[in-house]
């Protein structure tokens, strides 16, 4: 959503009206998840995507309407039934909910559009929260929040406002989304905005040479440290935001680690690999795994919980890295540790897709899925 926010921040800069459409809510099977947006512009042209199709084309009509009428806030929804699928080529069985928002007031919205690409940048951290739909008049209503809990605006009320920002100071480590309604049927949407998650890999060898690549164009920034300097340049990263080269034991300490922070651990040595583990498991980086065999993770945990690291963040290391895909070559094991990763920040299993043997099965004596599906 970066770019979208780039040039809603240089629209409102020329004072040129825009519209910002967002996926709110979602149920099912859907191309896209809440929080994507899209940005039509005045002559039509836009950025960013809510999952394409004909639905897509609707919003953007939606949005074209909106500006030229100069309307309030729209929300509107879709049910992706199988004449919406046919026509998109897509197999979704699922539900879409979109804020449509005209902005009329272009420098009113400078601010806002700033903050958001700064965090982007890595500069600080913001959250939205918005109604989207409202019988009682609120639809539009926004306050935004800050991770030290200042904010400016309001939703209606004190309490309200109070639910929202504990809502969005949970949602900005990650930078999630988060819907709720009110009591008096108002849809609340909280989205916050932070820098891309990061990966830090101590070592530099051929594993994370592939890992960075790999993680880079999933969206991460990627630092990378290791005590010798030819295993650890742009030459070698061209991609990296930030290299370090020194001691193991103080890799962590020269990078900016928060909860969106992936480390991963495969230096040159199991004695290297003892002391940078400990010193990651001591951050707050929400993701840590260590290349390397069951023997050497277990040996390496011994001598942490000796060092007096709790068994629970022991336990939420990543040792030995990775989904068990099978692969040997370093590509291959770099595609099994990003994966992992991904899970992670989806909070997914990593598990196969694949349905299940029994709903095939059932093919034979049944002409529908929908029911099981459901």
């Amino acid at each position: 959503m970066k770019n979208v926010y780039l040039e809603a921040s240089s629209l409102a800069e020329r004072d040129e009206k825009f519209v910002l459409a967002t996926v709110v809510n979602t149920s099912g099977s859907t191309p896209q998840k809440p929080g994507a947006c899209l940005l039509v512009r005045s002559d039509g042209s836009t950025v960013g995507t809510l999952g394409g199709g004909c639905v897509e084309g609707d919003i953007w009509f939606a949005a074209k309407e909106a500006l030229r009428h100069n309307s309030e806030p729209i929300y509107k929804d879709y049910f992706l039934n199988e004449e919406i699928a046919a026509q998109d080529g897509l197999v979704c069985g699922g539900s879409m909910y979109f804020y449509i928002e005209p902005v009329l007031d272009p420098s009113s919205y400078t601010d806002l559009t700033k903050a958001i690409s700064n965090a982007y940048d890595g500069v600080g951290a913001v959250a939205v929260a918005t109604v989207v739909n409202s019988n009682n008049g609120n639809i539009g209503k926004r306050i935004t929040i800050l991770p030290s809990g200042k904010a400016e605006g309001t939703l209606g009320n004190k309490a309200l406002d109070e639910e929202a920002i504990n809502s969005a100071i949970s949602c900005m480590p990650m930078g999630k989304t988060h819907r709720f309604e009110t009591s008096s049927g108002d849809e609340i949407f909280v989205v916050a905005y932070t820098s891309p998650p990061s990966i830090l890999l101590i070592g530099g060898g051929h594993v994370n040479v592939a890992t960075a690549a790999i993680a880079e164009s999933v969206g991460f920034r990627v630092f990378v440290a290791d005590d010798r300097k030819e295993f650890a340049n742009k030459d070698r990263f061209p991609m990296a935001e930030k290299l370090f080269v020194g001691p193991y034991k103080d890799s962590v300490k020269q990078f900016d680690i928060t909860p969106n922070t992936a480390i991963v651990v495969a230096s040159r040595g199991h004695q290297f690999d003892d002391v940078a583990l400990e010193k990651a498991a001591e951050t707050e980086a929400g993701y840590v795994g260590l290349i390397g065999s069951k023997r050497k993770t277990l040996l390496i945990y011994e001598s942490m919980l000796k060092n007096g690291i709790s068994i629970d963040r022991i336990k939420s290391i990543h040792a030995p890295v990775g989904l068990d895909l099978g692969g040997r070559d370093p590509s291959e094991i770099a595609i099994s540790i990003v994966s992992e990763i991904l899970a992670w920040r989806h909070g997914k299993t990593g598990k196969s897709l694949k349905i299940d043997d029994g709903l095939i099965e059932r093919l034979v004596s049944k002409n529908s899925l929908s029911e099981e599906i459901q």
